[in-house]
């Protein structure tokens, strides 16, 4: 697989099967029954310490919930059963402990197997194949599933739960909508602040370290909040919205890996508020409603300054794919580098066999030291060899990677690379391309090599003749195929090459070696389309047609 082709394996999960996703590399190595007990410790602690005195309140803030999400997404299914045992488990600890339920037994189970059944349902969903979720939540479609996911399998909790301790007497009816919309905010709020943290620490753990900025990124949130307590007790203010300003700083400077901490950091901050002021718990459904208004204007922000610094890391590897590419244009530049690369491993293979050759042939060879000087020499060989593979995976023209691509992006990148040469001259360039074109069947790394390398044509031959204009085309001749042209203000093909244009090694530059058209029309019809020169054009016009895709160009992997 070429460069390129990596690049788009490792950015694109959506590649890669959930399964093996979900696993992130890692959890394969740690053992279920270890992940298990880490999972409900962290879930019976998390309970414990967001619990509030008062009942049905719970501080709108159920971390556990959202700590069940993330180690599904983590180790896959195998958490799956331990998400109906943690509930079960927590209202044990619960009884043996200093909260004792005052909830009857039944309730206690049958939430317990409610709230289990709801977040695993939740997670398979998540998991399965079609959804095309990224656990690793670089892409803005895999948090928006998240979510709305939550959103879902949260509300069904509340109305769930609540029901049924209604229907147990627990809860007087008049308070069912207060009571669930306090738990749906808890669940809520849990799950998005604490999943993405703990999703984005487990798979890139790099990404999450206190540097300089990332501290005074969270003295700006306490900051924030200080102001925020502090107006709000003194003058009963709610200024929530000064917290917008460290998020959105985190969001825009680190992306999702960064607002993730400052989100968690600030609902950590409202919860030891609340502590603090114990007169305002009243109020915190209502805080914690901005809250979640927050917390998904921030993530959602970082998710899209994450997904764009992505797409440009892979825009730079197939700008650097397609350079690397262009250069192989000259024999003798691959010549000189299969040269460069074969000399030394072939030279001392050479070494090694004549030094063998010498000692045997001497007669006081030792057996040890001929056979680590044979091993050296099979080494150089080994050497030699690959370097002739990767020459070869380099130049080959592979089939695997074709997609349907709009014509105006590959016309628009080719001459994104020429840029520098075009202003240098001054030469124009015109696009003549009508809207609604199908998008085409290519890969693209070739197919913009093929339009370089006419491009360049062109512009080596206006620079011989002074300032001039390169015109591309486009045009639908047929429903199968599209038809670009590049024509430019030059002088045109000479009589005798018109004749054969195509010819390898043969060239009208003085310095030329005359594979760039050959090259192309290898290309063009490796795709299935045809190449030919306009003889009629007053310059050079070269013609060529590709395939057109049979998905709609909004479905393509460039817009997904």
């Amino acid at each position: 697989m070429d460069a390129l082709g990596q690049v788009t394996a490792e950015h694109n999960p959506a590649a890669v099967k959930p399964e093996r996703r979900a696993a992130f590399r890692c959890a394969p190595e740690v053992p279920t029954a270890l992940a298990g007990a880490v999972y409900l410790a962290a879930y019976v602690f998390l309970d414990w310490i967001s619990a509030a005195d008062q009942p049905f309140i719970n501080y709108a803030w159920n971390p556990n919930s959202g700590a069940s999400i993330a180690f599904a997404l983590m180790f896959g299914r195998r958490m799956i059963p331990l998400m109906f045992v943690a509930p079960l488990l927590d209202n044990l600890v619960d009884d043996l402990t200093i909260r004792p339920s005052a909830f009857p037994l039944s309730l206690d189970l049958a939430s317990s197997f409610l709230t289990g059944g709801v977040y695993a349902a939740a997670t398979l969903f998540l998991l399965r194949l079609r959804q095309r979720f990224d656990p690793t939540l670089q892409s803005t479609y895999s948090l928006f599933l998240l979510t709305a996911t939550t959103a879902v399998s949260a509300t069904v909790v509340a109305v769930g739960y609540v029901g049924m301790m209604v229907t147990f007497g627990v809860l007087p009816a008049s308070d069912f909508t207060t009571v669930a919309l306090s738990y749906w905010i808890g669940d809520t709020i849990g799950i998005t602040v604490v999943t993405p943290f703990v999703l984005v620490l487990w798979t890139r753990r790099y990404a999450v370290w206190i540097s300089a900025e990332t501290m005074l990124q969270l003295i700006a949130v306490a900051a924030a909040l200080m102001l925020v307590y502090a107006y709000w007790t003194a003058e009963h203010l709610q200024l929530v919205y000064v917290l917008f300003v460290p998020i959105v700083w985190m969001a825009v400077r680190t992306g999702i890996e960064g607002v993730s901490l400052g989100v968690l950091a600030t609902q950590l901050g409202f919860i030891l508020g609340f502590h603090a002021f114990p007169d305002q718990i009243a109020e915190m459904p209502k805080i914690q409603a901005l809250m979640l208004v927050l917390a998904l204007t921030g993530l959602f922000a970082g998710a899209l300054v994450t997904e764009r610094r992505r797409t440009e890391a892979v825009l730079r590897l197939h700008q650097e794919s397609l350079a690397r590419f262009a250069r192989l244009g000259s024999v003798g530049e691959l010549a000189a580098a299969v040269a460069h690369e074969l000399n030394q491993p072939l030279m001392a293979a050479g070494t090694y066999t004549r030094l063998v050759a010498e000692a045997i042939g001497a007669g006081n060879a030792s057996t040890g030291r001929v056979a680590e000087t044979a091993k050296k020499a099979a080494a150089q060989v080994e050497r030699a060899a690959a370097v002739v593979r990767r020459l070869r995976a380099l130049v080959r023209l592979d089939r695997n990677n074709r997609v349907a691509c709009p014509v105006d992006r590959l016309v628009r990148e080719t001459i994104d690379l020429c840029r520098p040469d075009l202003d240098r001259l001054g030469v124009e360039v015109h696009q003549s391309i009508p809207a609604g074109l199908p998008a085409v069947m290519v890969d693209v790394l070739q197919i913009e090599q093929a339009l370089l390398n006419l491009v360049r044509n062109s512009i080596d031959a206006i620079g011989d003749a002074g300032q001039g204009m390169i015109s591309i085309e486009a045009a639908r001749p047929d429903a199968d195929f599209l038809e670009l042209c590049v024509r430019d203000s030059g002088p045109g093909f000479p009589p005798d090459r018109v004749a054969n244009p195509f010819l390898p090694l043969s060239s009208t530059k003085k310095e030329g070696l005359g594979i760039g058209l050959p090259l192309c029309r290898s290309l063009i019809e490796a795709h299935g389309g045809r190449i030919w020169l306009d003889v009629n054009s007053p310059g050079a016009a070269v013609h060529f047609t590709l395939p057109v895709a049979e998905l709609p160009c909004e479905r393509t992997p460039f817009h997904d």
